[in-house]
């Protein structure tokens, strides 16, 4: 069968070839992100790419293995041999899900690819939040030498003994809730999908209780704009709140107002509901806040995996064709 890989500057071309190995009839397109944004394409998200660059791609393509390109309803229209498109992410918002079952083409995704990255990234964040370390950093290399930073009124606290709340407990959730155990923090859970043993608790309950709040909840139309104003006020004066899950759980507003009051100790996010972060943002100049520009799961072993698991994919789908097996 004939494959087209459409990779990028992250999930590369060559990664995806060597895992899947010789023998192959190998198309290649190449992505312009992460050196150009991604952004919607026609009605599909957080894509790279142009339709007709990927039409054209696509002739004679039975198998695509992509990342980032925007399989709308056009492309999948035009790609009259298409029968598999594997993305390399969690979740395929690049590609028209309902014009792909009309066409008879099937998605595979690659689950789980960042969690490894992301779990560590939110970690990270959350340490630097409580203990301020940006700021502190910058004002070492400011030629500063705070020693009244040592006053109680000016130091951070430590997850150890801490309560800290996960919203959402898929594979990234789990997984900082396994490494916060190993910081001796207490772990509540609010997730309806999660499993009873592990006894989640409903949100407010365990915004009630949080020292530290960390939202790992997929974006849906039940979770969109889940942390609010309301939820805000009850979290304990002082609480962290981390985001590396997508930015439209959180009303960024609300979130501003929390921390220019106080209410809100210090926060650290990922994800943001308009990316690139807009000049006028009021996190940009919100106090005791970390930023990073969506990069949680930006590591060469999330890149590696990916292309093992796609190609892993190619495979299965292989196998149940009755192709050679690679």
């Amino acid at each position: 069968m004939r494959i087209l890989l459409a990779g990028d500057h992250f999930v590369t071309n060559d990664l995806l070839a060597a895992a899947l190995g010789e023998g192959h009839d190998l198309r290649t397109l190449t992505l312009p992100w992460p050196h150009t944004p991604f952004g919607p394409v026609a009605e599909v998200d957080e894509a790279s790419g142009d339709e007709d660059e990927l039409i054209a791609a696509l002739s004679g393509v039975e198998i695509a293995v992509t990342q980032m390109a925007p399989f709308t309803a056009r492309v999948l229209a035009a790609a009259d041999a298409l029968r598999l498109v594997v993305v390399c992410r969690g979740g395929p918002v690049n590609v028209n899900l309902d014009a792909a079952a009309a066409a008879g083409v099937q998605v595979r995704t690659t689950p789980g690819r960042n969690a490894v990255a992301a779990a560590e990234h939110t970690v990270a964040l959350m340490l630097a939040a409580l203990r301020q370390i940006p700021d502190r950093h910058a004002g070492v290399r400011a030629g500063q030498w705070r020693s009244d930073l040592y006053a109680l009124d000016q130091v951070g606290g430590e997850l150890a003994g801490s309560t800290v709340g996960l919203v959402g407990y898929g594979a990234i959730g789990r997984r900082v809730g396994r490494i916060l155990s190993a910081f001796d923090a207490r772990v509540l859970v609010h997730d309806p999908y999660a499993d009873p043993a592990i006894d989640p608790v409903d949100l407010p309950e365990l915004l009630d209780r949080s020292a530290v709040v960390s939202l790992h909840a997929r974006l849906t139309p039940e979770t969109t704009g889940m942390i609010g104003a309301a939820e805000l006020a009850r979290l304990p004066r002082g609480a962290v709140l981390v985001n590396t899950a997508r930015g439209g759980l959180l009303d960024y507003t609300a979130v501003a107002d929390a921390l220019d009051s106080g209410h809100l100790g210090a926060a650290a996010f990922d994800v943001f509901e308009a990316e690139p972060l807009p000049a006028d943002s009021r996190l940009r100049t919100a106090p005791r806040v970390v930023l990073t520009p969506h990069l949680a799961g930006a590591t060469r072993q999330t890149a590696e995996r990916a292309a093992t698991q796609a190609a892993a994919a190619v495979r299965e789908f292989l196998g149940t064709v009755g192709a050679r097996p690679l």
